[in-house]
């Protein structure tokens, strides 16, 4: 017997010494009361336990929370609880509703196995069984199909169908999955009819799909609106009302506070994986050769707070880049790194003279050299850099390359977030005007506070003194505090009374259709 057996046979055995259950059980007496059948008064709870156990272990194989629902029935002493509390008052029935109605939501009501509940509440209504001892495997059953599918109803609808950190491997955002405590105390609840309606998803966003999705005859708009009602199922962590967003598919910031927009703005976004990426990736770990390395830039989503600005930025350039692109450009053109401001260090020591390294003699998978680019307005980073904690190394950014703010397509970049309007970003941030005009000055914008005209004036005549050297270096502001960032990834919402449709510029669609083939 498996392992559920072996955990409850002590249990029946104390039952059977101790008479724990009254005579008749409470199931008993529910039934016999209900039918006026005194059969059920004969209601064998050793007899019952040994049928309860056979069903679940038939069952339980197929459960999605097998180890939940065993637990529940532990500590209950296999009690039939949800049929002695909602078959009477016509719960059960109410559950097996919600479960034909899923469709609402673009499940497929089978994987509930509605129907065989149906089924056998139709059985056990009939009332035409003729020795109490033949209803246990229908009350068994009936009892452990409405557990599961009452646990996986709910969980579908507040967390997902999908845990989105198992499928995507740029996935951070530690979205909140069901636990074992929450789904016992989920089956120990008073209602299941109060549960099932207040499990409703309610956001505006979700119920818009939902709307488009029941309006629409197109499969290819299902689709979509599907995977987005999935996305908004998912348990992100709390933003509050304030908060910045980047959509990777809509190439777009935008700032919410409440119900409010307080700026949008393009971005550029990390370029696409290429083509056979898993492919190339399982050569390239037995080759170790950079060249079948594939290339991989997609921004990763991710859930951190902005907690400070950085004007004149120092670029601290990956490994991955000075490899790819760095080492080659270096090699082509022996003035590349002094022309682009950019400085080699080796052992952490700078390097005087980079123009005379010799990068022949070095293989790219192995360089000894780390490389940074100064401060100033060839920096790939721009005028600012945004920092927000997280374990990818990418921030928000300017860039002195304005021009991919053009395209239609924004995945071009390394990783980071290019950012459109960097300058209106730093003032909502800073919120201070003394603040936000000494952040101007250091990138040599007079300041909007004529009072503070003395000054900036002064920074400039010390940039202006040839007598003396300026060296342009990184400046530090912090904002009022720290702004709530999620970087998501959506391909349908609703704005203005519409739905909106992005391209799947990463294919991240395809995946989780992939990975919802079985709920459909």
């Amino acid at each position: 017997m498996k392992k559920f057996h072996l955990l409850i046979l002590p249990f029946i055995l104390f039952i059977s010494a101790c008479g724990w259950f009254k005579s008749p059980p409470e199931i008993g007496q529910v039934l016999s009361e209900h039918f006026k059948n005194k059969i059920y008064k004969d209601f064998d709870t050793v007899a019952y336990d040994s049928v309860f156990v056979k069903t679940m272990d038939s069952l339980s194989g197929k459960f999605v929370n097998p180890k939940a629902i065993k637990a529940f029935y532990k500590n209950n002493n296999t009690q039939p609880k949800l049929v002695t509390q909602f078959y009477i008052n016509g719960q059960l029935d109410s559950l097996v509703s919600y479960l034909d109605q899923s469709t609402v939501h673009g499940f497929n009501p089978k994987i509930f196995k509605g129907d065989e509940i149906k089924g056998l509440l139709t059985v056990l209504t009939a009332n035409k069984f003729k020795k109490v001892e033949e209803s246990y495997p229908i009350i068994a059953k009936l009892e452990l199909l409405s557990a599961n599918a009452y646990l996986n109803y709910n969980n579908y609808l507040k967390y997902g169908v999908v845990n989105p950190r198992t499928i995507f491997s740029r996935y951070y955002i530690k979205v909140k999955r069901p636990d074992s405590l929450g789904m016992i105390n989920l089956l120990k609840g008073k209602s299941l009819i109060d549960t099932l309606r207040s499990v409703q998803p309610k956001s505006a966003q979700y119920k818009a799909l939902q709307a488009a999705y029941l309006n629409t005859d197109s499969e290819s708009e299902k689709r979509i609106l599907l995977l987005n009602m999935e996305r908004f199922r998912w348990k992100m962590p709390e933003t509050g009302d304030n908060y910045v967003q980047v959509n990777i598919p809509d190439f777009r910031l935008t700032w919410f506070d409440k119900k409010d927009t307080l700026i949008t703005m393009k971005v550029c976004v990390g370029g696409k994986r290429e083509n056979g990426y898993e492919e190339k990736l399982k050569a390239f770990a037995k080759s170790r050769n950079l060249d079948d390395k594939p290339k991989n830039h997609e921004t990763p989503l991710l859930f951190s707070k902005i907690n400070s600005i950085q004007a004149n930025p120092v670029w601290n350039i990956p490994v991955s880049i000075a490899q790819s692109e760095i080492y080659w450009m270096a090699r082509k053109d022996p003035y590349y790194l002094s022309n682009s401001n950019i400085k080699v260090y080796y052992k952490d020591r700078l390097i005087g003279e980079p123009d005379t390294i010799n990068w022949s003699r070095y293989s790219r998978d192995k360089l000894p050299f780390k490389f940074k680019q100064g401060s100033g307005g060839g920096n790939a980073l721009g005028k600012f850099k945004f920092i927000f904690d997280n374990t990818s190394s990418i921030y928000l950014h300017d860039t002195n390359n304005k021009n991919g703010f053009n395209l239609t397509n924004r995945a071009i970049s390394h990783g980071c977030v290019r950012i459109e309007k960097p300058l209106e970003f730093a003032e909502l941030l800073v919120k201070d005007p003394y603040t936000y005009d000494k952040l101007r000055a250091e990138v040599d914008l007079p300041p909007v506070d004529s009072t503070h005209i003395k000054w900036y004036k002064k920074r400039m005549a010390q940039k202006a003194d040839t007598t003396k050297a300026f060296q342009l270096k990184p400046a530090w502001f912090g904002p009022k505090k720290p702004v709530p960032l999620l970087i998501t990834y959506i391909t349908a919402w609703s704005q203005n009374n519409q739905i909106e449709y992005r391209p799947d510029v990463y294919g991240m669609d395809d995946k989780l259709w992939a990975a919802m083939k079985k709920f459909r």
